[in-house]
């Protein structure tokens, strides 16, 4: 039985991946919550941006140059047990497989129906929206286990695509705005005033990890990445400035089109009122479905990942029946019985992010939190480990790769983490509950069958 994926990815396809998976949802999704805490206060905004940006960079620097020397299975797991050991590793892995790939994927699921219900004018949160989300979460699968090729040029096609309505709006926005005046009113007037602007800083930074959030997950594919070593680091480092350049460019792009205070009203129907105002109601509308199409690729991006986590598992001979998950299908070269297993967990994540965020009472009473910053925010503290280990045991490295990158990612994660609890408060601990629950469950099994690779 083949139990090997096959080399069938090139660079383009892994650039695409970065800036595919990052782009095409947080940007719209949290710029609503980054426009709110900060009052419409533009500078403190942008700022919230730069910074969440600049830590993506650092980061992901890091993990380039972990890239060129380490290559297995699945890019972010290998390197976490290559610095911190075989036990770490395994629980990363298993943080990935049942909470991280599952809670972020099934967010999308909900992003992308959500733009498509305010396109049809439905309510975000409606019976519609959520059929929608299912729908869209088992159509990504399918793509995903079924034709992992078509997978992968569905995600650079999608990320041309999603480049489209972001600079536009970037390019046009700046111009129309700096010509009548609307760009520096946003900038000079705020909506309102910000009670405390370091904790409202705190929070937005919070909110663009989930926008910036992605790109790691790029480093799945490295054993299927053609020329990996070089191809991957290149992938990352370039992926993530392109990354950043369009999301400051878009932000400001708005701040030209329509009133802070108007986008603040709209909610979700913001982006869809900017778009019509700037190229005309057809056009806007367009470009709005443009935006759907972006968050679909997103998806398509956390799928690819999710669909991979258990097989990442297995292929070490861990976690729950590793004989059963690291097998590939001759057919598609896919994990399939990882996939399953990876799109059962969105489904229950689904459930709960629905169940936590989107109604009037929760369904889970104090023990709600949201599911689309706190896992992210662990990885950060889950990084803080690997790039100590990193920095110790790396001695033929020069200063800057050795030291000083690592030493800025440790500083940047830790920031992270205290920008979540600042945020998050109460809702930390509960979170921290259920994570604890899932780790001791994903110990049990890491004792029962690890044999060394």
């Amino acid at each position: 039985m083949d139990t090997q994926l096959k080399k069938k990815y090139g660079l383009f396809t892994a650039i695409s991946m970065v800036v595919g998976i990052v782009i095409g949802s947080g940007v719209f999704f949290k710029a609503e919550k980054i426009l709110g805490v900060t009052k419409g206060n533009l500078p403190l905004g942008i700022l919230a941006w730069v910074i969440g940006g600049v830590i993506m960079m650092v980061c992901s620097y890091v993990f380039a140059v972990m890239a060129t020397k380490y290559e297995y299975v699945n890019g972010v797991v290998d390197y976490s047990e290559v610095t911190v050991g075989k036990k770490y590793g395994y629980m990363m892995g298993w943080f990935f497989a049942t909470i991280y790939y599952p809670t972020l994927t099934s967010v999308l699921a909900w992003v992308s129906a959500r733009y498509t219900a305010v396109l049809f004018g439905w309510s975000i949160v409606g019976p519609e929206c959520m059929v929608l989300s299912a729908f869209f979460l088992i159509a990504s699968y399918a793509i995903n286990a079924l034709s992992p090729k078509i997978a992968g040029k569905f995600q650079v096609t999608t990320t041309v695509i999603k480049l489209i309505p972001l600079v536009l709006m970037g390019v046009v926005g700046v111009v129309v705005g700096l010509t009548s005046g609307m760009t520096m009113e946003n900038f000079s007037h705020a909506v309102g005033e910000v009670t405390s602007k370091s904790g409202a800083l705190l929070t937005a930074v919070c909110a663009t990890a989930f926008a910036y959030e992605g790109w790691v997950i790029a480093t799945s594919i490295n054993a299927e990445l053609r020329d990996a070593k070089k191809n991957l680091p290149i992938a990352l480092v370039a992926g993530g400035a392109i990354v950043i350049v369009v999301y400051i460019l878009y932000y400001v792009g708005l701040a030209g089109v329509v009133p802070n205070a108007t986008l603040m009203e709209n909610g979700q129907e913001g982006a869809r009122l900017a778009f019509a105002s700037l190229f005309s109601s057809v056009a806007g509308t367009l470009l709005f479905v443009f935006v759907i199409i972006s968050c679909l690729g997103t998806l398509n991006g956390l799928m690819m990942g999710c669909t991979r986590g258990f097989y990442s598992l297995a292929a070490r001979n861990v976690g729950p029946k590793p004989e059963v998950y690291q097998e590939v299908s001759p057919k598609t070269n896919m994990a399939t019985n990882s996939s399953v297993l990876g799109l059962l967990l969105c489904a229950v994540w689904l459930a709960y992010f629905y169940g936590a965020n989107l109604v009037e009472t929760s369904w889970f009473g104090v023990v709600s939190f949201d599911s689309s910053e706190l896992p992210i925010i662990t990885v950060y503290a889950m990084y803080i480990p690997m790039f100590i280990a990193f920095l110790v045991k790396e001695k033929d490295l020069g200063f800057g790769k050795r030291f000083l990158m690592p030493s800025l990612g440790v500083i940047g994660c830790l920031f992270m983490v205290y920008a979540a609890i600042v945020s998050h408060k109460m809702a930390v601990v509960w979170y921290l509950v259920v994570f604890a629950v899932v780790m001791i469950a994903g110990a049990f099994f890491g004792k029962t069958k690890q044999i060394d690779r």
